[in-house]
């Protein structure tokens, strides 16, 4: 039988202006990782269409962006210049979250080398990110295959503002956002969960802390998680503020992993963010994400 898929999105390649702190490099060196270990095979992520992105997003943001009549201002908060190079790949990024989430259907888990775009609100988006991949992939789950209820973990250590925002009131739904109290957002929004951290939390405190609240999660009985495995809380991260080592990172993939397989919900990973100094900490670390999750869910039958 042939290995599970992740899917990839760099073979849309987005050129950033030199010293731009978003580290686009990445995605091609996980893949490279991963190729390496010989686990996974890898397609490249559809492109997801429109009519599924709106939806979740104002149809008219969508449209603006996908046409590049969005305002300047729009695109200054979420912090890319416009092209469409990058049209296309945030349209790959959604498609492959959508990809995984039917692998995850098929085969118990599905992985996406990009995507945990939690920063997208429905009218715009914010820290780089454009639309909301998870919350697409969550209605449409609810459309198409009757699952209602999902819980999102999110480990990225900025708080999933966007995704918290558009399920607010949805009692469907649960957020579990774990970051760090003093770090981006600065204006927060509310998960149903919430754990918030302060400067320099190091790997025991954090895995602590972790334990305590993913019952919390298993509790509401969802019928399908994502998580949001984001490794900028690494202490070499630059834009990160928390302590952990490469260590607890894996130990955190690990703790989350073995729990969801243990509760049965069909799994699916995205990436989040990582922006360590040299760019190849970050790389190893999401590569370890995906190792872990390989295993705990072992070869295919």
């Amino acid at each position: 039988m042939n290995p599970p898929v992740l899917y990839y999105t760099d073979q849309h390649e987005v050129h950033l202006p030199d010293g731009h702190k978003f580290p686009m490099r990445k995605y091609r060196l996980v893949r490279d990782l991963l190729t390496a270990d010989g686990h996974f095979r890898f397609l490249p992520a559809p492109l997801a269409s429109t009519e599924i992105i709106e939806r979740v997003h104002d149809p008219a943001y969508v449209q603006a962006f996908i046409s590049g009549e969005i305002s300047p201002s729009v695109m200054r908060r979420i912090g890319f210049p416009w092209s469409l190079e990058l049209v296309n790949r945030t349209l790959a990024s959604v498609g492959g979250t959508l990809a995984a989430t039917r692998h995850a259907l098929e085969r118990g888990f599905g992985g996406t080398l990009a995507g945990g775009t939690h920063h997208a609100f429905r009218n715009e988006g914010s820290g780089f990110c454009v639309f909301n991949d998870i919350a697409v992939a969550i209605l449409d789950l609810r459309e198409k295959h009757g699952i209602e209820r999902a819980a999102v973990i999110d480990l990225d250590v900025h708080q999933g503002d966007g995704t918290a925002q558009i399920f607010e009131h949805d009692p469907n739904v649960l957020t579990l956002s774990m970051h760090g109290r003093h770090n981006f957002p600065f204006r927060k929004q509310h998960s149903r969960i919430d754990v918030e951290l302060e400067d320099k939390t190091g790997d025991a405190e954090y895995l602590e802390r972790l334990e305590e609240v993913l019952p919390e999660v298993f509790a509401f009985r969802p019928g399908v998680i994502f998580y949001q495995s984001g490794v900028d809380a690494l202490a070499t991260d630059s834009l990160g503020r928390l302590s952990l080592t490469p260590a607890g990172i894996r130990q955190r993939d690990r703790t989350v992993i073995n729990a969801v397989r243990t509760h049965g919900a069909p799994f699916v990973v995205t990436l989040g963010g990582g922006y360590s100094t040299p760019i190849e900490l970050t790389a190893e670390a999401h590569a370890g994400t995906f190792r872990e999750l390989h295993s705990v869910y072992g070869p295919p039958n």
